[in-house]
Formats: C-alpha cells, sequence, structure tokens
C-alpha cells in the first residue's frame, strides 16, 4: 500500500475518533483546560510510527524531512518534540505545535476509556480534569457506566494496527515514533518519484 494511502486512512480514522469525541465532549462538558500541556509535558509518552505518518508526510512535503530528523537526533529532552511550552521555566503550559497531525495517543487520552476486568468502560483522563471538573468528571463516569458512548483506546489502536500491522504494533518514545515516521517516508520515496 502507497504511504499516500496510509496516510489517507489513517486521518479518515482520526476524523472518525475526532466526531465521537466531539460527541463525548459535548454529552460530558469535560474540556482541557486552556493553554494547559500537562500531559504534553510528560516524559513517557509512547506512540507508535503509524499514528505519525500523516505528520511526517506534511513534513516531507514541505521539505523539511531531514531538517526535523537532524532535530529528533539532536534532542536531548524525551519532551514530545511539537509540543511547545509556553516558557522554558513552565513546560506544563503550552500547546501542540501541529495540532491537526497530533498523534492518536494525543487525541485519545483524557477522552477516552479503557476496559477493566469486567469488561466495563473506565475514562482515562488527567488528574487536573479529575480535580478542577470534579463534578463532571464523575457524572461522565456515571452516565458510561449507564451506556455513554466513549472511544476505546484498544479500539482505536486495532483499528489503526489494521492499516498497518508493522508500524501500528511499534510502541516506542513518542519521539522515537516520528522518528519512525520520518524515516518510513524517506524510504518510500528513496526510489520512487515525488508526489505531485
Amino acid at each position: 500500500m502507497s504511504i499516500q494511502n496510509k496516510v489517507r486512512l489513517v486521518e479518515q480514522l482520526f476524523d472518525r475518533l475526532d466526531e465521537e469525541l466531539t460527541i463525548f465532549k459535548s454529552k460530558s462538558s469535560l474540556h482541557c483546560k486552556l493553554g494547559c500541556g500537562k500531559c504534553c509535558s510528560m516524559p513517557e509518552i509512547n506512540a507508535s510510527p503509524l499514528e505519525f505518518l500523516p505528520w511526517a508526510y506534511a513534513v516531507f512535503l514541505k521539505g523539511m524531512t531531514e531538517v526535523v530528523l537532524e532535530e529528533l537526533k539532536q534532542k536531548n529532552s524525551s519532551l514530545c518534540h511539537i509540543y511547545k511550552p509556553n516558557s522554558i521555566t513552565n513546560k506544563i503550559s503550552g500547546s501542540c505545535g501541529d495540532y491537526q497531525y497530533r498523534g492518536l495517543i494525543c487525541r485519545l487520552f483524557g477522552f477516552a476509556a479503557n476496559k477493566d476486568k469486567f469488561g466495563q468502560s473506565r475514562l482515562i483522563t488527567c488528574a487536573t480534569i479529575k480535580e478542577e471538573q470534579k463534578e463532571n468528571f464523575e457524572k461522565a463516569a456515571g452516565a458510561i457506566e449507564k451506556g455513554l458512548y466513549i472511544p476505546i483506546f484498544t479500539d482505536y489502536y486495532m483499528n489503526l494496527s489494521q492499516i498497518d500491522f508493522r508500524l501500528g504494533n511499534i510502541i516506542v518514545p513518542i519521539n522515537q515514533a516520528m522518528k519512525l515516521a520520518l524515516e518510513e517516508v524517506l524510504q518510500y520515496y528513496a526510489y520512487r518519484p515525488l508526489p505531485v
């Protein structure tokens, strides 16, 4: 399958998820605090290269692949490469520098669920939402128990891996996932004509 087709399929999956998340956020009244980048500033974020393939392809089309690869190689921090903190002293306030192309983990966290050992959906969100939106969080958790639809992490990662099993099942630190996605695009076009 071509890179363009993989990118299109990943973007379609993301579009479907974004629609589901919009509905869930509307029904639950949960939302991220404006300017909060606490989850993005966590050093142990893992992702697959496939979820960053649309980002890598966009970087490639801008002619920036080698530059960004070098930046990733030189990076001393495990902080997500595309996360932009508001200052060097306050890493938990900021925003995504390429929001349109954020990964699956970035889209799911805070507004999706995992299944517990009894098959019940359990909302996975951050401490900030749990503490600062306690009433909405508790209402949402109760509504989920009563059947409110919420996207499930494993369902989306399984759907992602059906697009490309190899790239969808490599789970590595987020910057390494980005690097592998960029290398995948470069390798694909090493002996093929460039896209028009």
